[in-house]
Order: structure tokens, then sequence, then C-alpha cells
């Protein structure tokens, strides 16, 4: 469980429900990022924690598996 992003939506008073909403992704998704099962992209990442207002790095700490992965991700579109 990533109990930073729990605590942070929690302390706003904010559902799981208004948080998916408000990040375009369902609430069943959400629940899974929150409960550390899934993983968002790195834009994803960047987009929660703006909302917070903090570092995605605060928040999801393997930020360099996202950011290696972007990096492919760009490399092989221009391929």
């Amino acid at each position: 469980m990533r109990i930073e992003l729990v605590q942070a939506r929690k302390s706003r008073k904010i559902t799981q429900i208004e948080m998916a909403n408000l990040l375009g992704i369902s609430r069943s998704f959400y629940s899974l990022i929150e409960n550390g099962t899934r993983n968002p992209d790195y834009g994803l990442a960047k987009k929660i924690a703006a909302l917070f207002k903090v570092s995605p790095e605060s928040i999801f700490f393997d930020l360099d598996g996202f950011e290696l992965k972007q990096k492919k991700n760009i490399q092989s579109d221009e391929s």
C-alpha cells in the first residue's frame, strides 16, 4: 500500500472516486495504484503528485524505472 498517497488523499477529504475523476481514470484502477498492485505511468504519477502539490518522488519511490521506460518508448518511436 502506498501510505503517502492514501494519507495525502484522505487529508484533503477526497474520495477515490473523486481522485479517479480528476485524473480521468477508473476508480478501480486508482484503487490498484493506492494498493500498490499497479503502477501509474510516469505522466500519471506526475499528475497525481501535482494534485497534491508534492514531487512525484515523495509518493512513488521507483520513478527511475518510470523515467527509463519513458526514454525507451521515445527511442522506439524515433526508430
